[in-house]
């Protein structure tokens, strides 16, 4: 136990991270002074992105709230956290540790050279078998929440797990309960099942998380993921079983759905983790459910679960038995405080005995806060050391005078040498640049003939492209025939600088995009999820890139989606021909129709796989 006026506690949950300043009270007890919830997005959840969201975050939230450096308390998350329960044989108390250690090595699914663990003695069961509770989590994992802590300017104390710290915060809130008790955790990536009976704790972590939802509907609606979570968060809720009428939102519809699904397989996880607690761990039916995390307050997740376990279920409030203080928004932390049972488990380490006391720090960390205690030593002897260095630096002041007086004689040889090596970079520097003009002079003479190439294979691509299209609309119409012919050829850079190709309206608009089968969609675009455009800040290299304004004969009197097929049909070619770039070759703009001669004309913009100024 620490004794800490106040402190900060943070959960770095995979979809948000949640914040909570406590201090200790008269009566000791906790008082919840602030609190903050941040969503960390899709990004939050991914190994190569997490750090740097986490930190944002963090950053982002301390400077909201106004909080200095102050000492913190971190929970990592349940995706990233192993738990097992093992049951070891009586033994004499002095081989306690080198067994555990041994369950360990068997149980723990990484080197534990490349993990942080530890274990927690929970108690005896009637044969006299000790029931240990281990917990390991990669220790990068963990070294790269003690990076985040420290550039925060936050003094990090300890690092928890998730199941363990919402264990403390439910029994502290919840220790008069007699009855079994299931707790349900559901988090954006991961939920952890946890069961109380009595002085008996035993938890579970299910590898389901409410993300799943929004991907989903994310892909069934054509959203990004931010887009669909808020959808999910302002209109979602869990379908009701049975009949019922379906919501005339079609977003509702789906999500509506989607979360069934997902609460159908959580349910189907929470029923067999029920079966095992009470086969293999000998423990009695669960006589109420209750439920935490950010995904739980989904409208008639609650009745869902009543109805598939058949026993009352309710929401967690961790804060059952903590003081909050009066600046506190008491109606925005109801909304909230079922998501805060990780915060205030943390909080309760500095406050009493708790039942599970994790601690997983690495050594590294453990060896660099041993450092710091002994820091203000280390500040005394290297004052002493200074003052030795002092004193021997003036026995050899004389000494240096000398060297001055060698090193004023030199100096002239010095200037001589120097001034020989300033012409000589001169003349070096006259000869690279000189050799630079010969290779771009044979780089030009080595492609003298590419841009003939390029023109034949263009002609090659029109060629084939009307003989694909008039073989698919034969079986409808039989000898018709396509035409295809390229209008006008501009370089990437004229287009830029003269303000767009001719038809286009000074600049061509977003690229042009198409669905499988043809079609118009959104004034004559082709929305085509699959295609991608060029990431942010990349362009193609100057004079590689060139805009072509392609005009056919109008076939949509044969098929409505003819005309998309001939676009499609000379998108798909030049991606084929190898001296086209086919990650930077794309239809771009719109198809325009021209009716007075009976065409149609469309862009593509094509990258040259060899860099040419054009």
């Amino acid at each position: 136990m620490l004794n800490i006026k106040s402190f900060l506690t943070v959960d770095f949950g995979a979809g948000s991270l949640k914040l909570a300043e406590f201090e200790t009270n008269e009566a000791g007890g906790l008082s919840l002074k602030t609190f903050a919830i941040k969503p960390l997005g899709l990004e939050g959840s991914a190994d190569a992105t997490r750090e740097a969201v986490i930190l944002k975050a963090l950053q982002e939230t301390l400077a909201e709230k106004g909080i200095k450096g102050k000492n913190v308390n971190v929970c990592a998350p349940g995706f990233h956290v192993f738990s097992k329960f093992v049951k070891l044989p009586p033994v004499d108390a002095t081989k306690v540790t080198q067994i555990i250690q041994y369950e360990a090595q068997q149980n723990v699914p990484f080197p534990l050279a490349e993990v942080v663990w530890d274990y927690q003695i929970l108690g005896s069961a009637p044969s006299g078998e000790l029931e240990v509770l281990l917990i390991a989590i990669k220790s990068d994992v963990v070294e790269g929440l003690f990076r985040v802590a420290a550039q925060a300017k936050l003094q990090l104390n300890l690092c928890d797990a998730s199941p363990a710290a919402l264990c403390n915060a439910f029994r502290y809130n919840y220790g008069d309960l007699e009855e079994c008790a299931m707790l349900l955790d559901i988090g954006a990536k991961s939920s952890s099942l946890l069961f109380f009976e009595k002085g008996k704790v035993f938890s579970r972590s299910i590898n389901l998380g409410a993300n799943a939802i929004t991907q989903d509907f994310a892909a069934e609606a054509k959203l990004k993921f931010d887009e669909a979570e808020k959808i999910k968060i302002a209109e979602g809720f869990v379908s009701l079983g049975g009949a019922y009428e379906e919501p005339e939102n079609p977003h509702q519809a789906a999500i509506s759905k989607i979360a069934r699904q997902f609460m159908t397989k959580l349910h189907i996880q929470v029923n067999s983790t029920l079966q095992f607690y009470r086969g293999q761990q000998g423990g009695a039916a669960p006589q109420r459910l209750f439920l935490s995390g950010g995904a739980s307050i989904m409208p008639y997740t609650a009745q869902f679960f009543a109805e598939k376990l058949n026993i009352p279920v309710e929401y967690f409030n961790p804060l059952r038995n903590i003081r909050i203080d009066p600046a506190v928004n008491l109606e925005e932390l109801a909304r909230v405080a079922h998501s805060l049972g990780e915060v205030v488990g943390l909080g309760l380490r500095n406050l009493a005995h708790c039942p599970v006391e994790l601690n997983l720090m690495p050594e590294s960390t453990l060896r660099w806060q041993a450092f710091n205690q002994r820091k203000p030593y280390f500040i005394a002897t290297v004052f002493s050391l200074v003052l030795v260095a002092f004193a021997v630096g003036f026995l050899f002041e004389k000494l240096a005078q000398l060297k001055k007086s060698e090193i004023a004689a030199l100096e002239p040889k010095v200037q001589q040498i120097q001034s020989k090596n300033d012409s000589f970079r001169r003349v070096y520097s006259r000869l690279q640049a000189a050799q630079k003009d010969a290779d771009q002079v044979a780089s030009w003479l080595e492609q003298r003939y590419y841009w003939g190439d390029a023109l034949a294979q263009l002609r090659e691509v029109l060629i084939r492209s009307e003989a694909e299209v008039s073989k698919k609309l034969s079986e409808k119409k039989p000898g018709v025939e396509a035409g295809i012919w390229i209008e006008q050829m501009t370089s990437l850079s004229d287009l830029q600088a003269g303000g767009g190709m001719p038809g286009y309206g000074g600049g061509m608009p977003g690229a042009m995009r198409g669905m499988p089968g043809g079609g118009f969609m959104e004034g004559g675009r082709f929305p085509n999820p699959e295609a991608a455009p060029a990431p942010d800040g990349e362009a193609a290299p100057q004079g590689t890139s060139m805009t072509l304004l392609c005009r056919a004969v109008d076939l949509s009197s044969i098929d409505p989606s003819a005309n998309s097929q001939v676009a499609y049909a000379v998108e798909n070619q030049l991606k084929a021909c190898p001296i086209f770039d086919s990650k930077t070759t794309q239809l771009t703009g719109q198809i325009t129709l021209d009716n007075a001669n009976g065409t149609f004309t469309f862009g593509l913009t094509v990258t040259l796989t060899n860099s040419l100024k054009l």
